[in-house]
């Protein structure tokens, strides 16, 4: 085990795929020579030539096209999109090509691709560079979608997303960035479910499920709920597309309250997704009435002191969740 931060497990998991399999090719903006905005793609270029790490123009609908295409006809592209805002700019190869090629064509083919991006708040970067859209692409029939949490979630679930056949959206945080965390990096030691959430410790009076960067907060509010004498337990839901109900379904049914904590807005989220399914499955499982927290449904401010309140934290899941449990005690 090694602690590295959470750009050098992509790097790592980027680098041992195209030693693995040579025909796994990365192209994006400035991820060549100057080894990318957060040194994620630092060495590749050297190590793996131009015909393999490719710089692109700023024209990120083209360069997801080609990968599309590089991807039906033998490649396993892996595509950086600087920050998730600019996914907007490459829906229609995302949305209407690289998620339906496989359906449209009976299976002919496969997309094996796999495009990852930096988004979320944290960093005062503003509305259009702090946005979450895990919802939209979520809806996306032949989409999948991961929230890395940890640098051993970005290592494993990177590494699976390129094996997968399916086109998969790895959903970075910046505000994770610099963080630390230890990390399997035996390339033969190698094991994950790409659609598997986990249960990072351990409770028995509610369940906060996270998505991303909210799993370091939600940890953070288990140990304040932890001092009024609430035990948390907390699931990191890792995928977004497909959700593992049957995990989360497995937590509520023992502490019997749900909290689920995500940077989408809150109408058509991943909570109203989870909240739903899990009712329509089984009421009964539910002591109390299941909650949301979420930012506001507003863009994202550029002050510090305002995007500190417009996320998440350790102290407003906290709030929200002593409020729960109080409105029904």
């Amino acid at each position: 085990m090694a602690r590295i931060k959470y750009f050098q497990a992509l790097q790592n998991a980027i680098q041992s795929e195209m030693e693995r399999d040579e025909n796994v090719v990365l192209f994006g903006e400035d991820v060549g020579e100057s080894g990318g905005i957060f040194s994620q793609t630092r060495g590749l270029y050297k190590q793996f030539g131009s015909c393999r790490v490719r710089d692109t123009p700023i024209a990120e609908n083209g360069f997801v096209s080609a990968a599309v295409g590089a991807a039906m006809t033998g490649l396993r592209p892996i595509v950086e999109v600087g920050f998730e805002d600019f996914l907007t700019a490459c829906m229609d190869p995302l949305v209407n090509q690289a998620a339906k090629l496989r359906f449209m064509l009976g299976g002919q083919v496969t997309v094996p691709m796999v495009v990852y991006t930096f988004g979320g708040g944290g960093l005062n970067a503003g509305p259009q560079h702090s946005q979450s859209f895990v919802s939209w692409f979520s809806q996306v029939p032949g989409l999948k979608v991961v929230l890395p949490a940890t640098p051993a979630d970005v290592f494993s679930m990177t590494k699976a997303a390129v094996r997968d056949d399916n086109p998969v959206i790895v959903l970075l945080s910046k505000k994770l960035i610099g963080s630390s965390g230890e990390v399997d990096t035996d390339k033969n030691n190698f094991d994950i479910d790409l659609e598997s959430a986990y249960v990072t410790d351990h409770g028995d009076d509610v369940t906060l499920v996270a998505f991303g960067a909210m799993v370091t907060a939600a940890i953070e509010a288990r140990s304040k709920l932890a001092e009024i004498g609430c035990n948390a337990e907390v699931v990191n839901g890792c995928c977004a597309n497909p959700y593992d109900i049957a995990t989360i379904k497995t937590s509520v049914k023992k502490t019997g309250r749900l909290a689920v904590v995500h940077e989408a807005h809150l109408p058509c989220g991943p909570g109203a997704e989870i909240i739903a399914s899990l009712v329509e499955e089984d009421t009964s499982i539910f002591k109390l009435p299941p909650i949301r927290i979420t930012p506001p449904f507003a863009p994202s401010p550029f002050a510090p002191n305002l995007e500190r309140e417009y996320l998440p934290s350790g102290e407003s899941i906290f709030r929200s969740v002593s409020s729960m449990l109080n409105r029904h005690s």
